[in-house]
């Protein structure tokens, strides 16, 4: 058995806790999943209640204990959406989502609103990290990938934002802001929603200065331009564009669409749900909860509890802080 390496940024006395905190959780895995049958319960009271610093911690732990990959070991343990909720937390957030995008680039119709999430949402540095790990794991570019999924419109819009490395204070040029909403309001009013100068203001200001051109749009149009984006049969880069146009400028109503959207379909689409829930436990949960519930008079939660069930059910009713047995 090999011995454990403690990690360098804490305390000789931190460093112990850490390590025995890492070595028990490793030690309860193994045990759930070892035998004729899995300790289910076991793995979502460990995982579900671990932040991203300690499932990296116990990974380390298991694999320098166990000499094996605790992320496979529960691949082969688990199953359906259970396990594709579980290895998706497990992994490092921003491996995580290079996972999320190549899954989303990979199929027979691309998923564009996963790397628009991808995209738009996180910070400059976080979707460096992202794109980091993406060539790690897959030894091409993001930027790469894009391309090679996506044709003509759609193609420019996603390597734009996808490549984008924003500034992120909140200082604004109003006189900008004024000057761009016009540009954006005349592609609009010509159909020419595929402008040049349309990607471009997307893919290359900050979100700050966005929001603000974003208003001025409503000011000076009486209608959001989201709004005005509306046809009766839009195409897909018309989607994609509103999508860009959402997420970027307010995350958590964004979320609570593809949450409703994805509870709400005949059949739920367990992997927007599984997805939204994952990815935003540890950043802005609270926040979309909260706006769930302002706009459909029913809880994150127990929307999730009707449309879901078993151990899947439980694991997300953890991620979302429900964890009443």
């Amino acid at each position: 058995m090999a011995s454990l390496v403690a990690p360098d940024h804490f305390s000789p006395t931190e460093d112990a806790a850490v390590l025995r905190k890492a070595c028990t959780d490793a030690e309860t895995l193994r045990k759930a999943s070892e035998g004729w049958g899995t300790n289910e319960k076991a793995i979502i009271e460990v995982l579900g209640h671990r932040n991203a610093a300690q499932r990296k911690q116990i990974r380390e732990a298991y694999e320098q204990l166990y000499e094996e990959d605790l992320v496979k070991r529960l691949e082969s343990e688990l199953t359906r959406d259970f396990e594709k909720a579980v290895y998706r937390w497990i992994l490092d957030p921003a491996d995580r989502d290079a996972v999320l995008a190549n899954v989303a680039l990979r199929k027979s119709h691309p998923d564009y609103h996963v790397i628009i999430e991808i995209s738009s949402i996180h910070s400059a540095d976080e979707l460096l990290e992202v794109r980091k790990a993406y060539k790690l794991r897959y030894k091409r570019s993001l930027e790469e990938d894009v391309a090679a999924h996506t044709t003509g419109d759609i193609r420019k819009l996603l390597v734009g934002i996808v490549s984008a490395y924003r500034y992120e204070g909140e200082e604004i040029n109003a006189r900008l802001a004024n000057s761009e909403a016009d540009v954006l309001h005349d592609a609009i009013k010509d159909g020419s929603f595929n402008h040049d100068e349309v990607i471009r203001i997307l893919s290359t200001r900050s979100k700050a200065q966005l929001r603000a051109t974003f208003n001025r749009y409503q000011e000076d149009q009486g209608t959001s331009i989201t709004k005005n984006l509306l046809v009766e049969h839009p195409d897909d880069f018309l989607v994609a564009l509103r999508t860009t146009i959402r997420s970027l400028n307010d995350p958590s109503k964004y979320f609570v669409k593809v949450l409703r959207e994805a509870i709400k379909r005949a059949g739920t689409d367990e992997d927007d749900l599984t997805r939204v829930i994952v990815t935003r436990a540890e950043k802005d949960l609270k926040e979309i909860k909260e706006e769930y519930y302002k706009k459909n008079s029913v809880s994150l939660d127990q929307a999730v509890a009707k449309d879901t069930t078993g151990h899947y059910q439980a694991f997300l009713l953890t991620l979302l802080g429900n964890n009443e047995e």
